[in-house]
């Protein structure tokens, strides 16, 4: 039945999506990740601190459905990241968050963007990393938030550089930044 074959989607190795909160970032990645046709694999960074991020969690987990494969991987994402096997696609949302995890355990930010950019370039899987575009907000009143709107830029550019496709998503639109939607 030629009506009901849906076109696969090839990624290249790495991909971002980037936007502002409640943009549509997740939902546009998801699907751009749906669309491959391979197996998924859901790395999730968020930590359930309060109830309203338990809701959030669950929320996400009943859109996606039950054909993900989850990992949780709120600090150790580089290691999620390398144990993925080849013939599948993965989704990592979101890349903010564990940025924020890791500045809050007083890692090397340096060091630890390095090692996430290393295992993004050396999944067996293609990769799609979701992030926050937090630079176009107010500027920060203190300056732990300020350091970390400035490390999350930082870890923006170098995830937008390595990727052989970058789209930002704004108002549930994406604008292609770099490269081209398969």
């Amino acid at each position: 039945m030629i009506g009901s074959q849906t076109k696969q989607l090839s990624l290249p190795q790495l991909s971002i999506v980037l936007g502002g909160s409640r943009s549509g970032k997740s939902r546009f990645a998801e699907r751009l990740v749906r669309q491959t046709g391979l197996p998924r694999t859901y790395i999730a960074t968020a930590q359930a601190w309060d109830d309203e991020m338990r809701d959030r969690i669950a929320t996400h987990r009943l859109d996606r459905g039950a054909d993900w494969h989850t990992v949780e991987a709120p600090h150790d994402l580089p290691e999620a990241v390398a144990a993925v096997a080849a013939g599948s696609v993965v989704l990592v949302d979101c890349a903010t968050l564990w940025l924020s995890n890791r500045m809050l355990a007083e890692a090397d930010l340096a060091a630890e963007a390095a090692r996430l950019l290393a295992a993004l370039t050396a999944c067996a899987a293609p990769v799609v990393v979701v992030s926050n575009e937090v630079g176009w907000s107010i500027v920060p009143e203190n300056a732990l938030a300020r350091r970390f709107r400035d490390e999350q830029g930082r870890l923006n550019q170098r995830l937008a550089e390595a990727a052989g496709l970058a789209v930002a998503v704004i108002a549930g639109l994406p604008v292609v930044l770099k490269g081209q939607l398969p």
